[in-house]
């Protein structure tokens, strides 16, 4: 059954003006009872109709894109990408014609946030939704997004993940352009493992993302398959997979996609074991931090330690020395996440395409010394 602007105000224990009146924002409402009021609206799942109940199923000119970071390049390409398709070039005469308006939503990679700006789209009755970048791995958070992209959805919301895999359950994407974080992690510490570095630690991003278990699982697949994943004492034994407890190894430190954590988690990897010949990052930003934190223990790069990244940022290619990593098509992806958005181009079969990640040697990464 419908949920009416009624139905909200009995929620609420409000007046139907009142209820009105927090939606449109066009008149000053009690701070508390504006909490109450958008409280029963979320609890209710009310979608505010639009001029003419005619309309009720019909979308908008908007398109939200959802990113962890805007300031951050690997976010920042993607969504420009997507908002090029998007937004369109338009005929020159300044009327509107088929293009879409592009909404960055900035999430800081909070899933409560990516819940909001979802409820938000959806009372905008959003054209299409283009999440970015990697998914939280949490039961009770998937579920929750598969129930609020399949009420998208079902409003007529087309729906597309960029850089992330599908949710487990849940078809109501039109695509999901998934990057082979996996094969591209795998490639990367077998390049390293060619150069004969043995002792080779990791600077993993959070936890709890799809993009950090992805990458790690593909470096300790290069280990196992080296026979590298049974470290001295302290690593604990491995378990015959090259899958072991991130608190067990050592050689793993977790930490934010940023700088700071490259920094800091380097200084704990060098602490913890000396003996490392190599480092492998996150990402390209955290690879940065992890170069300084190297330079400022009085050793060099790659004469004394190797250091490679991920993603191929822009600025990898003018690092000094240019930065060993791996190259992830982003502004591509971007691209055919915006006209899989907008219908421009068709679905791939089953809905789901994994995008090749490219090894990129440069001037980080060497044989180890002795």
């Amino acid at each position: 059954m419908t949920v009416t602007l009624a139905d909200v105000a009995a929620r609420a224990r409000v007046s139907p003006a009142t209820v009105s009146r927090v939606l449109n924002g066009n008149y000053p409402v009690a701070a508390s009872t504006r909490e109450r009021v958008l409280r029963a609206v979320d609890d209710l799942d009310y979608v505010l109709n639009g001029p003419a109940s005619s309309l009720a199923a019909a979308t908008s000119d908007l398109v939200g894109i959802l990113v962890n970071d805007i300031a951050d390049p690997f976010f920042g390409i993607m969504a420009g990408a997507a908002q090029t398709q998007i937004g369109g070039p338009g005929d020159g005469s300044g009327r509107a014609g088929g293009e879409k308006l592009a909404v960055i939503c900035n999430t800081g990679g909070s899933p409560e946030r990516e819940l909001t700006y979802l409820t938000l789209l959806q009372r905008q009755r959003a054209a299409a939704v283009v999440l970015t970048g990697g998914a939280v791995e949490n039961p009770e958070h998937q579920a929750a997004m598969a129930a609020k992209l399949a009420k998208l959805a079902d409003a007529g919301t087309r729906i597309v993940f960029c850089g992330r895999p599908p949710l487990p359950e849940g078809d109501a994407l039109v695509a999901a352009l998934a990057f082979d974080n996996r094969g591209g992690g795998r490639r990367l510490t077998e390049h390293l493992i060619s150069l004969g570095h043995r002792r080779i630690g990791y600077v993993a991003g959070p936890r709890e993302r799809t993009t950090t278990r992805h990458r790690l699982e593909g470096h300790r697949e290069a280990l196992h398959a080296a026979g590298l994943d049974d470290f001295p004492a302290g690593g604990g034994p491995g378990d015959g997979s090259g899958h072991r407890a991130g608190d067990d190894d050592p050689l793993v430190v977790h930490g934010p996609y940023d700088r700071r954590s490259g920094y800091e988690a380097t200084l704990e990897l060098l602490r913890r074991a000396p003996d490392v010949t190599a480092i492998v990052a996150a990402n390209d930003t955290v690879a940065l931090g992890a170069c300084a934190a190297v330079r400022d223990q009085g050793m060099r790069i790659p004469q004394d330690i190797s250091v490679a990244g991920f993603d191929d940022l822009p600025f990898s290619v003018d690092a000094v020395p240019a930065l060993t990593t791996v190259r992830l098509p982003l502004f591509g992806a971007g691209a055919r996440a915006g006209r899989l958005a907008m219908g421009k181009e068709n679905p791939p079969p089953g809905g789901i395409a994994t995008i090749a990640a490219e090894l990129m040697i440069r001037g980080s990464t060497a044989a180890p010394r002795g």
